[in-house]
């Protein structure tokens, strides 16, 4: 039997660090996938505003599960050199916070160029391992990597080398089936997840609520041994940062919920009942 670990993107509960920690505190959950903190990306925080947030965690009694980094999400055609850039302080920011992983992309405007995504996510990966530090790369739409056989195209071409995340609703929104169709090409493959649902026509709602599958494949990880992290991205309320997070077609979000709180309390819920469901059959 799998041991799920939550955790979550807490900038979808508030903006503010502080109120994040309180937030995953009263949903007793001690990990975090740390993204947005006091209305700035995590890739451009300084050195000393990244020990802070270090001091925060631990007087909370938390820990990163990973970086969420806005790594890979560049044009090929972008200023790669400054990405590099980019990646070498990412990777001392999570150095800092003692995370061993860093969530990426795999670039956009990628048709008929892969062996130039394969050089580029490569120079990523190189130096991210000079950390110690694991890329592990997200499917997402309008990304050389948005398909079940792209993710796995990757994963074959570094191996070890590159971590797989896996996300539900970013399959149903690129026109693929999570479950059992993407899990079958890249479930034994799988780093961590992201818990997130989407209806068939890529509006995002809680676990369980759309066509993801997720309790199921969540059924199919239970057979592991050792620790899964299943961050929670719950997408259900347009929240601060969405806009510089997207390239191009924007997430349709169901937008039901009054308050960013209330919203993130419906996706802990749903993800537990996700796990729930799994281990009842």
């Amino acid at each position: 039997m799998a041991n799920f670990i939550l955790s979550a993107f807490a900038d979808e509960y508030s903006p503010e660090f502080a109120r994040q920690l309180e937030g995953l505190a009263s949903f007793d959950i001690k990990k975090i996938e740390i993204r947005g903190v006091d209305g700035k990306n995590i890739s451009v925080l300084t050195p000393d505003e990244v020990k802070n947030c270090k001091k925060m965690l631990d007087a909370a009694g938390m820990s990163l599960s990973a970086v969420g980094s806005p790594l890979g999400k560049i044009s090929l055609d972008g200023d790669l050199d400054a990405h590099f850039e980019l990646t070498r302080r990412v990777c001392e920011s999570a150095n800092i916070l003692e995370c061993s992983r860093i969530r990426a992309f795999s670039f956009y405007d990628t048709n008929d160029r892969r062996e130039e995504v394969i050089d580029r996510l490569g120079q990523m990966i190189e130096i991210c391992r000079s950390f110690g530090i694991t890329l592990c790369h997200e499917n997402e739409k309008g990304i050389y990597g948005d398909t079940p056989e792209k993710c796995l195209d990757l994963k074959k071409t570094f191996g070890d080398s590159l971590g797989i995340v896996f996300d539900h609703a970013n399959f149903i929104q690129c026109g693929c089936e999570p479950y059992p169709g993407a899990f079958e090409l890249l479930g034994e493959y799988v780093d961590y997840m992201h818990i997130k649902d989407a209806t068939a026509d890529g509006t995002v709602v809680p676990a369980g609520e759309g066509i993801g599958r997720i309790a199921e494949t969540l059924r199919e990880l239970d057979r592991r041994e050792g620790d899964l992290i299943l961050t929670l991205e719950p997408h259900l309320r347009v929240f601060s940062g969405l806009d510089e997070l997207e390239h191009g077609e924007k997430t349709k979000v169901k937008g039901t919920y009054a308050t960013a709180e209330e919203a993130f309390g419906a996706a802990v819920c749903a993800a537990r009942r996700a796990i729930e469901i799994a281990r009842s059959k």
